[in-house]
């Protein structure tokens, strides 16, 4: 027969799982998600026939290292800044939003075939990018 427990005292097993776990919790890193947007972009708000500026930096100003057509697709994204913040844009009325987004606009640094650069966020949207299927292997 075993011997009584105390009201809220551990027995062994318990304990030892509730080490466990300490130690698991403050040795990673992070258990929550990080995600930074999608995958890849496309071309959106460009008239056709135009084209969008690649910049080697986030800025208007910046030297152009490309053109991308206004129906460009698969521009891999590699990370945007600037923009309204969340708390912004679900507080601001929208003209003060219109003026802080000129103020701190939001730009993009992605990959179009093979050239890095930078590209004023709001002419880019999500867009999954089709990749050619894995050639068939024989046996």
């Amino acid at each position: 027969m075993r011997p009584a427990r105390r009201p809220g005292a551990r027995g062994a097993k318990g304990l030892c799982a509730a080490a466990a776990l300490a130690v698991v919790a403050s040795a990673s890193p992070s258990v929550y998600a990080e995600a930074d947007g999608p995958d890849h972009y496309r071309v959106r708000g460009v008239a056709a026939g135009g084209t969008l500026n690649l910049r080697a930096e986030p800025s208007s100003a910046a030297k152009r290292l490309a053109r991308i057509p206004a129906d460009a697709t698969c521009l891999r994204n590699l990370g945007c800044r600037g923009g309204l913040t969340f708390e912004e844009f679900t507080t601001l009325a929208e003209p003060e939003k219109s003026r802080r987004a000129a103020q701190n606009p939001r730009w993009c640094k992605v990959d179009y075939r093979g050239t890095v650069g930078w590209v004023l966020g709001r002419y880019v949207a999500e867009d999954g990018c089709a990749t050619a299927p894995a050639p068939e292997v024989r046996r």
